[in-house]
């Protein structure tokens, strides 16, 4: 089974950029879709966004559009969450998540997960 870890997180003010890394191995991270989800004390985990296999396909919940970017390099086994015009509002956790089946951003329906990454913005 694959096993995640993030990092990249850290405290930033609003406006700042972070760029978080998810690092997978004991498999071949181009098996899986891979997903980021946060969550912030005292609520629910909330899909971040999501990319196929290959790469080719991205989904971004609302929130997050037009200033976080998916990306990954299967080479290196490595998933990127590039974090711009950050918000108070984007502090949480945030984990990185995979699943063998088609892609979603629906947390249940991943059975992989790091242990998470703390992304703080100050105002």
């Amino acid at each position: 089974q694959v096993h995640l870890v993030e990092s990249g997180g850290g405290s930033v003010q609003a406006g700042g950029s972070l760029r978080l890394s998810c690092a997978a191995s004991g498999y071949a991270v181009s098996t899986y879709c891979i997903a980021w989800f946060r969550q912030a004390p005292g609520k629910e985990r909330e899909s971040v966004a999501v990319i196929s296999r290959g790469g080719d396909y991205t989904s971004y919940a609302d929130p997050v559009k037009g200033r976080f970017t998916i990306s990954r390099d299967n080479a290196k086994n490595t998933l990127y969450l590039q974090m711009n015009s950050l918000k108070s509002e984007d502090t949480a956790m945030y984990y990185c998540a995979a699943r063998e089946l088609a892609c979603t951003l629906i947390a249940g329906n991943y059975g992989y997960w790091g242990q998470g990454t703390q992304v703080t913005v100050s105002s």
